[in-house]
């Protein structure tokens, strides 16, 4: 089915009025009224401040306000070798810190013109995944609490501790993980890990099924959700909208099939895509999408291979620890590696991942050495919140939380 609008926003019908010649008096409209939400308040998820003008409940216009967080990362990353960037891409989108971990990694390793080791694919892959369903489940418990359904959050966050127990086992931390290195991750798999993440999938997708009943028999949640905040397809994607916002309207567009990296052509999967474009469809799009992540990590604990986990290159990739402790080459070869970073080559390259709240990309400019010349990203957050100034108007105050709950955005990426 193609994508469809019923709906007539009031803003327009008045816009509508005035052109064809009505003329619009103050008793036709109402006072108006100004209201702030945010940069301090649960619904906006971080500190995004919406300024609201009101006729009565219905949003007449919206000013989006941000910059709240003042982080300057793409300066910060100037003055940094390439390794040392990466705890600083951990606080992107800080839901998903090591599928931007992943994301930063394969940029640079496009400039370096390297090609990972098949084992150091597949753990990529399992860590965009798990980090995939995590954020979701963060998005799912935040969005269900926003519109009246507190226990969603408390059930959510359960099954996110599983995958943080997972996470901790991987990477020694559960938050900001700085996991990946430029040529491969900081360590190997530790034992007992992929059959950590088979008992996850065992388990998890019983729970999702419980998930999905406990919302979609839930009047309230479906009433606040169904034909609000619709985007038509072609709408969205003058917006810059990705990820499971342009998803939900309709348009299959999904980074992992249209430009494969991480061999992510060879997993069977499906994209899932809504019809309407209304948060019920862009809730849809994320419950099933967590679905085929399982799918993804059953066949990347299947397909594990032996093997290196980082690229062979002994100028700019770190040596073994138990080297660098025992012989004086290894030591000064990780002294160089480590303060002056790697030797990236004289060039440019755009790199774009599939993160969990649409397409993360990279621009990277070197002129060579161990620190890049411009680093410029592309934060789906950012632009996915682009289109909350057209898409409110017509809209109640009470839908704010609803619509804001189902784009799944992060301010940590928007501010970056």
């Amino acid at each position: 089915m193609s994508p469809s609008n019923a709906t007539l926003h009031i803003g327009d019908a008045l816009a509508q009025t005035a052109e064809a010649g009505s003329s619009v008096t103050h008793e036709d409209v109402g006072e108006k009224l100004i209201l702030n939400i945010g940069p301090s308040h649960p619904c906006t998820h971080g500190v995004l401040r919406l300024v609201l003008e009101l006729d009565g409940e219905v949003i007449t216009k919206v000013n989006t306000d941000i910059g709240y967080l003042h982080r300057g990362d793409e300066k910060i990353a100037e003055n940094m070798t390439w390794n040392q960037f990466v705890p600083y891409t951990d606080r992107l989108d800080y839901m998903a810190p090591l599928a931007n971990n992943v994301a930063y990694a394969c940029a640079v390793e496009k400039l370096m013109g390297y090609e990972l080791p098949p084992r150091a694919k597949v753990t990529r892959v399992i860590c965009c995944e798990l980090a995939r369903i995590s954020a979701h489940l963060l998005g799912l418990g935040a969005f269900a609490m926003d519109v009246g359904a507190m226990t969603m959050f408390l059930y959510t966050f359960t099954e996110r501790e599983k995958i943080y127990n997972l996470i901790e086992l991987l990477t020694g931390a559960r938050f900001t993980t700085s996991f990946t290195r430029v040529g491969g991750q900081t360590r190997d798999l530790p034992p007992g890990f992929l059959e950590g993440v088979t008992e996850f999938c065992t388990q998890f997708p019983g729970r999702l099924d419980e998930f999905k009943g406990m919302l979609t028999r839930n009047r309230i949640f479906v009433d606040r959700t169904k034909d609000i905040g619709i985007i038509p397809a072609d709408l969205a994607l003058d917006f810059g909208l990705t990820g499971p916002n342009l998803r939900g309207s309709g348009k299959d567009y999904d980074v992992r099939r249209f430009f494969p990296y991480l061999d992510y052509e060879t997993y069977d999967f499906e994209v899932p895509i809504g019809q309407t474009g209304d948060c019920y469809d862009r809730f849809s799009v994320r419950m099933e999408e967590m679905r085929q992540s399982v799918m993804i990590l059953r066949q990347a604990v299947a397909k594990m291979p032996e093997g290196p986990w980082q690229v062979h290159d002994p100028k700019n990739v770190l040596p073994p620890k138990d080297k660098v402790l025992t012989k004086m080459e290894e030591l000064i070869h990780q002294f160089l590696v480590v303060t002056q970073g790697p030797d990236a080559p004289v060039g440019e390259v755009y790199f774009s991942a599939e993160n969990p709240k649409g397409e993360l990309g990279f621009y990277l400019n070197s002129r060579g050495g161990g620190v890049p010349h411009r680093l410029k990203i592309r934060a789906p957050s950012f632009c996915n919140l682009s289109i909350l100034s057209h898409l409110l108007p017509g809209h109640t105050v009470s839908d704010v939380p609803a619509i804001l709950g189902s784009f799944d955005f992060v301010m940590g990426e928007c501010d970056r």
